[in-house]
């Protein structure tokens, strides 16, 4: 029975590191974390980054290691964004299981986990100001956050807080060759390379792509991928950027853009991806890449602002001639 779970779990929970040597990247904060759990006297902590580079995975890793598998499941707390984290929970949740009685060894402590740390209400932050203070003998807090400004000052200045950058092309696939070749996958370079494209330096998203292309195709190359994510190709944004930029073929770039439009690919998913295709355009002086990425960027502003037509992609098209 156990084994047919184990099958049935999605690789990113299936392929999660339970180790602090696992986690891939972030090396330097890595290292302070093992520290911690060889000193055993964990600090209240505050770890920010992008989504999907290992912050909570991090956490949890730290408390299996200060308190063993075994102690682990009863002496950590961990409440999401998806729970309610307004005063009371603070109030209650919290505090209940800060005084709950657990004998743990020497120099070790109770840790609460509260992922998505940036989404609670100022009122519950600062409600849990004092807390922090009166059973930091016994408890320590570990807040994951995607933006540690969002955290109120005394919550900060009560932390020590760790940044995470985001994962290197190179780290990702690392990753990914071990699970393609745990899970015998059947993939090509370029299929690869998309994945690795498309979730710019997020592993989760990478990891969860790859899944999707196997169930949905049984073949990971590059067309698939980009079925799968539902964006554009970047052969074909990059031709279209190519014909404008270099060649001033307004007719041509046009010609393709409208066969991306009648594929039904939003304006979103068209200038999101011609952005990220223009930094690495080759041919062009820097100086001419930062006016093409400035020109892309006033039309992103405007599709988020809600004017999403296909008249704001012809403009930039025409703009970007100009350039």
């Amino acid at each position: 029975m156990s084994n047919s779970l184990t099958l049935e779990l999605p690789w990113v929970e299936k392929y999660r590191p339970h180790k602090l040597d696992d986690i891939v990247g972030n090396e330097e904060t890595v290292e302070r974390l093992k520290l911690i759990a060889n000193d055993g006297n964990m600090p209240h902590m505050i770890i920010s980054g992008l989504p999907g580079i290992g912050k909570t995975t991090s956490i949890h890793c730290l408390a299996v290691e200060l308190l063993g598998e075994q102690l682990y499941h009863s002496a950590t707390l961990e409440l999401n964004a998806s729970d309610d984290r307004g005063i009371d929970v603070v109030r209650n949740k919290i505090k209940q299981f800060a005084q709950t009685k657990i004998s743990l060894p020497a120099g070790r402590h109770k840790i609460i986990i509260l992922d998505e740390a940036d989404s609670m209400t100022p009122g519950a932050q600062q409600a849990l100001r004092r807390t922090m203070e009166i059973y930091s003998n016994t408890t320590r807090f570990a807040f994951a956050c995607n933006q540690s400004s969002k955290i109120i000052e005394p919550l900060q200045s009560r932390c020590a807080i760790l940044r995470y950058n985001k994962l290197s092309d190179s780290q990702v696939l690392e990753r990914l060759l071990e699970i393609v070749k745990a899970e015998d996958v059947k993939y090509n370079s370029e299929g690869l390379q998309a994945l690795i494209f498309t979730a710019e330096g997020d592993m989760r998203q990478a990891i969860n792509n790859l899944q999707s292309t196997v169930a949905g195709f049984g073949f990971v190359n590059d067309i698939n991928v980009f079925k799968i994510v539902d964006q554009p190709h970047p052969l074909v944004i990059k031709k279209i950027l190519s014909y404008c930029i270099v060649n001033k073929d307004i007719e041509s770039a046009i010609e393709l853009l409208d066969g991306l439009w009648k594929k039904g690919y939003s304006a979103i998913d068209i200038v999101t991806s011609s952005f990220k295709v223009a930094k690495s355009i080759p041919g062009i002086n820097e100086q001419k890449r930062l006016e093409v990425i400035k020109e892309i960027g006033y039309v992103h502003m405007r599709v988020l602002e809600g004017v999403s037509t296909y008249l704001q992609l012809c403009g930039m098209l025409a703009k970007l001639c100009k350039v």
